[in-house]
């Protein structure tokens, strides 16, 4: 048994900005099922959205968030994430964060779809990798900080409806053991692996949020999953993404004949909003029989290029298309999910001493499509408040840790026999998804994957047969608990709306506009 003040789930941006400002009163610790630096914040290639230029202020800056999140923001927390943005990036500065420059030696900023000003601060086309390495240096000059590898979260422990820690898995020694904490906060990052094609690492199995959802927690908005229009299309491998910065510096999208379409959708053109973009290459798919459409740089200069989207360049050279004469075939993956447990302003959860930052919460910051950008500036901003928060909460406990700890006790049943494998269970999760649950829904899609899904969960019922678990089957398990709550989020909305579109409600409607929240009886 583990005993610390803080418990961090994930190593994340928001996971390790909690644990950076938590550590200044108390031992942190902070567990990952994979290495420390594998998260959704390490594969961001954008950068981080902040008012810092000439010209550019916050209010600006939340007014383009207010209108990509078409009407679902929360305006009090995208007041705070743009004012306490800038702060935040100029921390990661000093805590050595290197991000480009121009040759006055100003931060160079790029400009994204949904942004009214040039205002991302990148470090080439891989911010998020700069983040990560940043911030697990500073972690690693913490005494306070414990980072645990290969230690998987499995449940929450409740008593008396709070949160004392968790049960978590050791993958190589298959125990599980109790890490009790005073306050324990998930930012184990998105879900995107419950879709065939995702930009998110394979970690990203939404388990944050189905433990969340286990423990009785509010879950907010899962119906809002935003796809990114851009990643690369190349048959048989690893989904890659195309960064958003690309269409900033001029990219225009084309379909096969060189046609510029994106003007046909909307009047921003190849800057409008993600869910924008994501529905107009959908439908180009559709309407003509193909499998991608074309994003063209051609017109930049090659060895800019080359400097700026180094990572990208390399990466399609290796599939014999060069950025710099050929267009790229890109296609919509699944990306980011704008909702998760529901949090107030300071990270609180509906469990006391439980918080929840970073792509696993939904604070209200990305409404029902988040601008492009905004995540990492979230992570930073609402990882730190929670931590703060938190600092508050334990310095008032008397007696943080219960006497007995409850033993833990694996909620499926244990008799059956498995029919099936992890793996394959995984595998089924992802298909339903993605052909009933992608950019475009209707409410017999909807009444499918809600069968198939539950079909599933009685063919998985054997998976955990006399107890023994590994990771593959926590994510399993997971994923189908996340996949319930996307569908069932995407049944309750009767409208249109941002990232959820369906063809029985195409317009949104006033009396929805506002968050689906879910609550396990």
């Amino acid at each position: 048994m583990q005993t610390f003040d803080y418990l961090v789930i994930g190593t994340g941006s928001a996971g390790l900005s909690f644990a950076l400002e938590a550590c200044s009163s108390g031992t942190v610790a902070v567990i990952t099922k994979k290495e420390r630096t594998e998260s959704n914040t390490n594969y961001a290639q954008g950068g981080i959205a902040g008012a810092l230029g000439a010209g550019d202020s916050p209010s600006d800056h939340l007014d383009d968030t207010l209108i990509a999140g078409a009407g679902l923001c929360k305006r009090d927390a995208v007041d705070l994430l743009v004012h306490e943005g800038p702060e935040a990036i100029r921390n990661l500065i000093a805590f050595g964060a290197q991000f480009s420059k121009e040759s006055d030696g100003d931060l160079s900023l790029g400009r994204e779809g949904g942004h009214s000003h040039r205002r991302i601060v990148r470090h080439a086309d891989h911010t998020g990798r700069e983040v990560e390495m940043t911030l697990v240096a500073q972690a690693r000059h913490e005494p306070n900080i414990h980072v645990f590898e290969q230690i998987a979260a499995i449940d929450l422990i409740i008593d008396n409806s709070a949160c004392l820690g968790a049960f978590a898995l050791h993958e190589q020694t298959g125990e599980v053991e109790p890490f009790l904490a005073k306050a324990t906060v998930i930012a184990s990052g998105g879900c995107g692996q419950i879709y065939q094609h995702t930009t998110n690492p394979q970690i990203a199995t939404g388990d944050g949020v189905a433990i969340a959802w286990r423990a009785g927690c509010k879950i907010a908005n899962m119906e809002f999953i935003q796809f990114h229009p851009t990643a690369l299309y190349a048959p048989g491998a690893r989904c890659f993404l195309i960064s958003e910065g690309v269409r900033g510096e001029g990219a225009v999208l084309r379909r096969k004949d060189g046609t510029a379409f994106m003007a046909e959708y909307d009047e921003r053109k190849d800057l409008a909003p993600r869910d924008i973009v994501a529905r107009a290459i959908d439908s180009e798919m559709k309407k003509g029989g193909v499998e991608c459409v074309y994003l063209d740089i051609t017109h930049k200069d090659a060895e800019w290029l080359k400097a700026h989207f180094p990572t990208i360049y390399s990466h399609c050279l290796t599939f014999g298309i060069d950025i710099t004469t050929d267009w790229i075939p890109v296609v919509p993956a699944a990306h980011y999910s704008c909702g998760g447990v529901l949090t107030d302003l300071d990270g609180h959860t509906s469990i006391d001493r439980l918080y929840a930052a970073g792509e696993a919460a939904c604070t209200g910051v990305h409404g029902a499509n988040r601008l492009a950008s905004n995540s990492l500036l979230e992570a930073l901003v609402f990882g730190k408040r929670a931590a703060l928060d938190a600092k508050k909460r334990i310095a008032t406990l008397t007696n943080p840790y219960p006497a007995v700890i409850p033993d833990f006790v694996w909620p499926w049943p244990n008799h059956a026999e498995p029919q099936v494998s992890a793996s394959e269970i995984k595998a089924r999760i992802e298909a339903v998804m993605q052909k009933y649950v992608g950019i475009v829904r209707s409410n017999s899609r909807l009444a499918k994957a809600a069968l198939a899904i539950e079909a599933l969960k009685t063919d998985a019922t054997g998976l955990f047969d006399n107890g023994r678990i590994n990771v593959e089957k926590l994510e399993a398990y997971n994923m189908l608990d996340v996949a319930s709550l996307v569908v069932e989020s995407a049944k309750r909305r009767k409208e249109s709306r941002g990232l959820h579109y369906t063809t029985d409600y195409p317009a949104p409607v006033d009396s929805e506009n506002k968050d689906t929240i879910l609550v396990k009886k």
